[in-house]
């Protein structure tokens, strides 16, 4: 490829320091060997190593000169390495000159046999000298002789010549090439695209025996290798490209046969077109010509219309294709001319009368006939267009007309409005009033179209008579409709008169039927009021209040005929003017039954119902006083017994939790009190369960207050579960005391200065201590506990054994073992460990086996599944950590 400067670009820059695929290598030498040998035994020599014998520039300059055809500059004889760079220089700078620019390639490499840059400059000449000159469809190089290859093998079966590489690996693009140029040589119809090894010997034996190529390429090569070499590929193939440049000549010459041809073959026909379209354009104006002369019309507008329209057909579909014609006419012609002229033929002479000239006339004679018609047309149609404007616009007035008057006669006649109430009977009048003025507007409309009327008969309009009656059917209406306007405003003005009455008498209605609807509500409500009371004197004051309402009905009863009066005159008034007798407006309130929805009800049935809640409302009350009498009995049995139980607990209680504040009372003592309390309690449980059944009694009633006692249920209930539980926790307690002191074996007066001090700090008497109070019992009795971090936490380790639970209190029991768990002998974490210790031998781990032989089977079964595995460096199979198992059954250390 040439650059900007006139040089070739090789395909690539080369790499120093790459290394050349070794396969691709051994190609490039077997093929850049072959060919330069192909060039060197015309001059009786050749090589046999490619990077050896090219060393000291002799054979390289001869193969340049048998190439090129020139002289190269005298070479040095002398062996020395700088003799052989000078000579390797003087073929560079000829390969220079011949426009190739060569990069990384330096003479000292090839003297030094390097082997990529040997190939990289024999690869150089081979573009130069054997592919460069290839010229295919102005393409050179590798893209010319590429696009020849597929040309030339395009007919062949299984060849599709793509590359240099793959496209020829099975040998049958070579054997193509061959046949394509000499069939003689070999039969491709017996080659298989199965048999490459075959295919590639075929081709490289006849082109080397036949054709005069040396055998460049190996097929074990071509077949073995994944892709063969592009380069070798492209080097045997130009052997080809220049073995067939005969042949290519005959081609070339072929190809400007057909061309001559083409160009003549293309000129008859242009001529063979010109004649046709020319007959073709002049027959069409022949037969249009007539037409548009012709100026005769059905003197009426829409058919001057339908010819005007023709007109403008033929001028935007008919006309405009032909032109077109005319204008691709005079083109054809004048290129026809133009490639006689270019091709030396002589100048095309049309048939007679369809030389340009004549078809310009004859297309001038049609324009100046379809001139003249267009005038006609248009001066046509402005003399109907006047006549036809007039009878449009009588059209138009009398349809306007028409529609306004459709339908007025029947409304004007109709007595729809005695169906009406006042305010729409109003908008009515003044819907009347506007279509009177209407109506005097219309008048000028009727003048206007009998006038054109007399214009179109004045004018003798062809349709005259149709005119005529349609005139007169207008005015005959309009005189008409003046008359029933009259009579309908005379009826309107009466119902207007009727309905403002009777709308009065309606505001009367609604004025007083409102409050005495209101007051028949209250009285409704009142009289079906749930109410709730719980006293007798609630339920009497109910029944005083009931008696003021009965006082009160005379004055109603009159105030009801009164407003049912004024429904009875309305209806009255209605009748007799055939009028509807219309919903009253100011209210929703009706005097007779309307419908079933309580916001409709009639005002008959309210008051009827009214008087009918009266007596049931005597007899409901009358119950009630029953029901609270009942209940004031049961508030007095419960509160009878509820004042005799509740003293009971409380002196109970109080009893229970004087146990043990006396000092100088023994255990035993405390217990046998306790135990008797405890008999009390379930001796007194009767009473309860009297007191339940007289409260269930009082909640069915559904009474929820009792003044007669401050006790209810729940208090009771509270309290009497508080004295079970109290009495069974100082049992307990007493007994855990009394296994202390038996266990410890604390003397009587050690137990009582024990409670006398617990007793002091307990303040609050609630039988616990809190940290504050039992930090001060500590320091009382000898503790020293500081008053610093250290003591604060030391405090916290006695908290954490006095109130494991952490509930923040401390029970008499907690403070009893605490303040004597020095003086016994208890088992401790330490002791339970050196036990283990014992059984496992000394070791610092035990086994199952030995927990099973040791201990009883539950208690050993019970060690195995807690104790965990032992992980110490000595551990055994199985052995087991009893250490923190004996830690873990004591928690954290005391004190």
């Amino acid at each position: 490829m040439m650059n900007e400067d006139g040089y070739m670009e090789q395909e690539e820059e080369y790499n120093r320091e790459a290394i050349l695929d070794p396969a691709w290598e051994k190609q490039q030498r077997k093929t850049f060997t072959a060919w330069c040998n192909s060039h060197l035994r015309k001059a009786g020599t050749q090589i046999e190593s490619i990077e050896e014998d090219f060393r000291n520039g002799l054979k390289l300059m001869l193969l340049l000169e048998v190439i090129s055809g020139e002289t190269l500059p005298k070479p040095d004889r002398g062996k020395m390495r700088f003799h052989k760079i000078a000579n390797v220089n003087k073929a560079l700078e000829f390969i220079e000159r011949k426009g190739v620019r060569l990069v990384s390639i330096g003479a000292e490499e090839i003297v030094d046999g390097n082997v990529k840059m040997t190939l990289g400059m024999i690869w150089t000449i081979i573009l130069r000298f054997a592919i460069q000159d290839i010229s295919v469809e102005e393409l050179t190089a590798k893209e010319g002789l590429l696009l020849w290859c597929q040309r030339k093998t395009a007919p062949y079966k299984n060849v599709n010549v793509q590359n240099f590489h793959l496209s020829f690996k099975d040998g049958l693009a070579f054997c193509a090439l061959i046949h394509r140029h000499r069939p003689e040589l070999i039969d491709y119809s017996k080659l298989s695209k199965e048999n490459p090894m075959e295919n590639l010997n075929t081709a490289f034996d006849v082109a080397e025996k036949h054709l005069d190529i040396p055998r460049m390429l190996d097929p074990e090569d071509m077949v073995n290798s994944a892709k063969p070499d592009e380069r070798s590929v492209m080097a045997y193939v130009s052997s080809y490209y220049h073995a067939f440049s005969g042949a290519q000549q005959a081609e070339t010459a072929a190809n400007r046969i057909c061309k001559v041809l083409k160009v003549n073959q293309e000129n008859e026909r242009l001529m063979e077109e010109y004649e046709r379209m020319a007959s073709d354009l002049l027959e069409w104006i022949r037969r249009t010509t007539p037409w548009l002369e012709n100026r005769s019309t059905d003197n009426t507008l829409p058919g001057t219309q339908q010819k005007l329209e023709e007109f403008r057909d033929y001028r935007r579909k008919h006309k405009p294709p032909k032109l077109e014609e005319k204008a691709r006419l005079e083109t054809t012609f004048n290129t026809l001319q133009t490639r006689l002229r270019l091709s030396n033929r002589p100048a095309y002479l049309p048939t007679e009368g369809k030389m340009v000239s004549d078809i310009a006339n004859a297309w001038k004679g049609l324009e100046s006939a379809e001139k003249g018609f267009e005038e006609w047309l248009l001066s046509e149609m402005q003399r109907l267009e006047r006549l036809d404007h007039l009878a449009q616009k009588f059209k138009h007035k009398c349809a306007i007309h028409e529609e306004w008057s459709h339908g007025k006669e029947d409304l004007l006649a109709s007595a729809e409005f005695k169906q009406c109430k006042l305010n729409e009977l109003k908008a009515l009048k003044k819907k009347h009033e506007a279509f009177e003025s209407d109506l005097a507007a219309h008048q000028d409309r009727v003048e206007q179209i009998a006038a054109i009327a007399q214009e179109l008969n004045l004018l003798e309009y062809h349709d005259s008579p149709s005119v005529n009656a349609r005139c007169q059917r207008i005015c005959d209406q309009w005189d008409v409709l003046g008359t029933l306007t009259q009579k309908r405003r005379a009826a309107l003005d009466e119902a207007e008169r009727i309905l403002e009455r009777v709308d009065m008498l309606h505001l009367e209605f609604a004025k007083r039927a409102a409050p005495f609807n209101n007051w028949m509500d209250g009285a409704k409500e009142d009289l079906v009021d749930m109410f709730i009371v719980h006293t007798t004197e609630e339920i009497q004051g109910l029944i005083d209040a009931h008696e003021q309402f009965k006082q009160t009905l005379g004055e109603a009863d009159k105030e009801f005929q009164s407003i049912m009066m004024l429904v009875q005159e309305v209806h009255s008034l209605c009748r007799q003017h055939s009028l509807k007798i219309a919903e009253n407006p100011y209210t929703t309130l009706a005097a007779a039954e309307v419908g079933s929805d309580d916001s409709c009800m009639d005002i008959e049935s309210k008051w009827t119902e009214v008087k009918q809640l009266v007596p049931q409302r005597d007899s409901t009350l009358q119950q009630e006083v029953l029901r609270q009498q009942n209940n004031e009995r049961l508030r007095v049995q419960f509160a009878r017994k509820a004042e005799v139980i509740g003293p009971w607990i409380e002196n109970r209680l109080d009893a229970v939790a004087s146990v043990g504040m006396k000092t100088k009372e023994s255990l035993e003592q405390q217990m046998a009190r306790l135990k008797g309390f405890e008999r009390d309690v379930v001796q007194y449980r009767p009473n309860m369960d009297d007191l339940e059944r007289f409260n269930q009694e009082v909640q069915e009633a559904m009474i929820f207050d009792n003044r007669h006692t401050r006790y209810t249920m729940e208090t009771l209930r509270v309290g009497w579960e508080q004295l079970v539980t109290s009495t069974a926790r100082s049992i307990n307690e007493v007994e855990n005391q009394i296994l202390t002191r038996d266990s410890k074996g604390i003397t009587q007066d050690q137990m009582e200065e024990f409670r006398k001090s617990f007793n002091h700090f307990d303040r609050d008497r609630t039988g616990n201590l809190d940290p504050k109070e039992f930090r001060a019992s500590l320091v009382s009795l000898g503790y020293n506990i500081r008053d610093d971090k250290q003591g604060e936490a030391d405090f916290q380790r006695i908290m954490s054994i006095v109130d494991p639970n952490r509930t923040g209190r401390v029970s008499f029991d907690c403070f009893l073992d605490f303040m004597t768990r020095e003086a016994t002998d208890t088992d401790t974490a330490e002791q339970v460990m050196q036990s283990f210790k014992i059984l496992a031998g000394d070791k610092p781990f035990i086994t199952a086996e030995i927990l099973r032989r040791e201990l009883p089977p539950d208690q050993a079964e019970y060690c195995i599944q807690r104790m965990a595995p032992y992980t110490g460096r000595d551990a055994a199979p199985g052995s087991l950590d009893y250490s923190s198992f004996s830690t873990a059954l004591y928690g954290e250390s005391d004190l």
